[in-house]
């Protein structure tokens, strides 16, 4: 049986980072144009070259997004920009629209082609059409059984891959093909400028539903609660379905999120890794421990999609549920003395001494420990973290590496 890929988002290079270091195989990323994430942090060509380098010096793949669907007016800079890709040995383009497609094999003959799910890929005569214009690999729309999945993966050659998302935010629309932010505020969500607006926050009036910052906008609707979240779908997560996701025949399993945290990337990366790294021991046993850990990270309720059937029910959101934040992520480790036990780390939030936090490092769960002692960067002692991004050191009760991580417990 295949192993699939774990493939991660990279919003940017600390995020990349995580993922690399917590288990991916892959990881997905854009540069300043041309991505559906403009408003991730993304990657100028130098630093795209350096991630690339980074990545392939770990035996990590590098998949480069270009999956807006440009406008007439937009190709002059499109083939400007593809031009500039010729130097940085990415892995693949994701791309999303057939005239890109034709202009990527055109002046990146060199690149593999995958097509993503901007392009709504939902049978095999999908894939095999896609498959005759060059492409290697097809993201398949969320809107797909994994009874569906399975039929497709049969009626495919083996070398066209299929790659599914098992994890992260679902659309209300059809695999991201929405107008409903350019309807309201003017920005095109299939240009990579989507202001989501199915996740604001909507407040009934009488008979009408009015968004918080928008209330000359009312839209006829009612709901029994008052405040409420109706076009936000719940999130996918399929971290108790690895035996048949990997059974089904997916290559890659995408975990969505390049404008969330670098410890959302690490937590939900090192989750799936494990799971995975179970069900080939030969030994696969569900770890309860691993939904634990997705619920600390920054997520909507939890469901399957359309994978075990139709999702109207359970994947609709609840008005009362809206957003769970995740555990606050306090610090990193830089660099450990094994002759003191003492940690270099770096902080992200306040910590004081004798607080309750859990230590998160690759390939395990989440550890409980005591906050016992802090020094700051001369050696002294301190009683608490005060300013973002210092440096400190932590007395740790067992060895630990660069890029092992603190959160809140």
């Amino acid at each position: 049986m295949k192993r699939p890929e774990i493939l991660s988002p990279a919003g940017n290079f600390e995020k990349m980072r995580a993922a690399i270091l917590y288990g991916a195989d892959a990881v997905y990323l854009a540069g300043k144009t041309f991505g559906m994430r403009s408003a991730a942090d993304n990657f100028t060509p130098e630093e795209l070259a350096d991630a690339v380098a980074y990545a392939h010096e770990r035996g990590v793949k590098v998949y480069l997004t270009v999956n807006t669907m440009p406008h007439e007016d937009e190709y002059a800079a499109l083939k400007e920009y593809l031009n500039s890709l010729k130097t940085i040995p990415v892995d693949a383009l994701i791309v999303g629209d057939i005239g890109v497609v034709m202009l990527v094999r055109e002046i990146l003959p060199q690149v593999a082609i995958h097509i993503s799910t901007q392009a709504s890929a939902v049978s095999s005569q999908d894939c095999l059409a896609w498959q005759k214009l060059g492409a290697s690999r097809i993201v398949m729309a969320r809107e797909l059984t994994l009874r569906e999945i399975r039929s497709i993966r049969a009626a495919i050659p083996e070398d066209l891959e299929i790659e599914c998302f098992v994890h992260g935010s679902m659309c209300v629309s059809y695999s991201g093909r929405c107008l409903l932010s350019e309807h309201i505020v003017g920005r095109d969500g299939n240009r990579g400028m989507c202001a989501q607006p199915c996740r604001w926050n909507y407040t009934i009036r009488g008979y009408e539903i009015t968004e918080e910052k928008r209330p000359e906008l009312p839209m006829p609707i009612e709901e029994v609660n008052g405040e409420t979240f109706i076009m936000s779908s719940r999130d996918t997560c399929l971290i108790g379905h690895i035996p048949e996701l990997v059974e089904a025949g997916i290559d890659s399993f995408k975990i969505e999120g390049r404008m969330k945290s670098a410890y959302y990337t690490a937590a939900v990366t090192n989750a799936y890794k494990m799971a995975l790294d179970s069900y080939f021991s030969g030994e696969y046993r569900y770890d309860p421990r691993w939904l634990d850990e997705l619920n600390s990270v920054t997520h909507r309720a939890y469901a399957t999609g359309f994978y075990f059937g139709d999702p109207r029910g359970e994947a609709n959101t609840v008005s009362e549920i809206g957003y769970i934040k995740e555990k606050a992520y306090l610090a990193a480790v830089l660099a450990y003395d094994p002759l003191t036990g003492i940690a270099t780390m770096e902080q992200r939030n306040k910590m004081c001494l004798g607080d309750e936090v859990e230590l998160l490092s690759p390939g395990r769960t989440g550890e409980p420990m005591t906050v016992t002692a802090l020094y700051d960067e001369e050696g002294a002692p301190i009683e608490d973290t005060r300013h973002p991004y210092m440096k400190f050191g932590m007395k740790m009760p067992r060895p630990v590496k660069a890029g092992d991580m603190l959160r809140a417990k």
